[in-house]
């Protein structure tokens, strides 16, 4: 049973809750950025319908008071009965990892294409917020970064799938107001993926490509009050919106700070982009033996060898009303204090 209080508290965003139409329907409400929004959702006497493979392992959000509706992206039938009646559908879920592109596509193309036919069959829901990612813009070229309307040009499967499934949502124009976020690197509590850096720098030794790379980051509450901001603020809808702090992080100074949030001193060591390439290829293979919790794939390794994963966030930011944020170093702060009350570190 989940006994923290939630990270976003429902009383510091009480104009965006009291926007939102319930009943709230959410995909991915178990997982990293999910949990922490049921959380301030049920926190604030809502009772989201969260879609779930199996209710007897709710992970981050046992105990919460929500409405389980078992099921998956890929069974109609679940997610007809997950909108049926709903006011807010907040789509979350996704494919972060995977041995090939069907995969990517399955699971965030399709997977959003079923639950959008559903919407569209639905004659309750009022507002669609699909949490998207930077990946489907792509990289940058510049430091300032890729802005919503700049020309997506993804590089990864990963990317691919989730711009395909953009272009998915983009049919409910003149049905269902919709909105598109598109966060960056996310961090924080209950993270697995940024988590490796800790992880790394916990051992004193945190290896990343070499040459001059910038990125923007985002931390999770920070990046649950957007996605409230979408669900029940003001913002115009059929737009898509940038996440993230404003200014973007040189990645060798960003680990630096990272490991001085924890108190820890790590040699930062820069590898040729060959040595991580060929660490993707390996990792892929190992998904295709089964070995799904490797990190490092062909497609994670063409996404961390590419030049700036920046993103120009600040005309977004003051549209969804979202004036203030967490700084990288604060949050790595708290990201360490949890995970090592988790026992997760050292």
């Amino acid at each position: 049973m989940a006994t923290d209080p939630p990270l976003v508290p429902p009383a510091s965003v009480a104009d965006r809750l009291e926007g939102i139409r319930a009943p709230v329907a959410l995909t991915g409400g178990t997982g990293f950025v999910g949990s922490h929004l049921v959380e301030t959702l049920c926190g604030a006497g809502l009772r989201p319908r969260v879609l779930v493979r199996n209710p007897r392992t709710p992970r981050w959000i046992a105990g919460q008071p929500v409405e389980w509706i078992p099921g998956s992206l890929d069974e109609q039938e679940a997610l007809e009965r997950l909108v049926a009646g709903a006011g807010t559908v907040i789509h979350l879920a996704g494919v972060l990892r995977a041995g090939s592109d069907a995969e990517f596509e399955r699971g965030n193309r399709e997977g959003t294409r079923s639950l959008v036919r559903a919407v569209e069959r639905s004659a309750s829901v009022r507002r669609f917020v699909y949490v998207s990612s930077l990946a489907a813009a792509g990289p940058s070229s510049s430091i300032e970064g890729v802005g919503p309307d700049v020309e997506p040009r993804p590089i990864s499967a990963y990317g691919r799938s989730k711009l395909a499934a953009e272009n998915v949502v983009r049919r409910l124009d003149g049905k269902v107001p919709w909105l598109i976020l598109r966060p960056p690197a996310i961090y924080g509590p209950r993270d697995t993926d940024v988590f490796q850096f800790f992880r790394l720098a916990a051992s004193h030794f945190i290896p990343i490509p070499a040459g001059d790379r910038w990125l923007t980051v985002a931390y999770v509450a920070d990046v649950v009050r957007a996605v409230l901001a979408a669900a029940g603020g003001d913002a115009p809808v059929g737009r898509i919106y940038h996440l993230g702090e404003p200014e973007p992080y040189r990645l060798a100074a960003m680990v630096r700070l990272l490991a001085a949030a924890g108190g820890v001193r790590a040699k930062v060591v820069p590898l040729p982009a060959s040595v991580l390439t060929l660490a993707g290829r390996i990792g892929s293979g190992l998904h295709g033996l089964g070995m799904h919790r490797v990190a490092m794939t062909r497609d994670k390794a063409r996404e961390l060898t590419a030049r700036h994963w920046t993103a120009a966030t600040r005309e977004s930011l003051e549209t969804l009303r979202l004036s203030e944020w967490v700084d990288f170093s604060d949050g790595a702060a708290l990201s360490w204090a949890w995970y090592r009350v988790q026992g997760w570190l050292g």
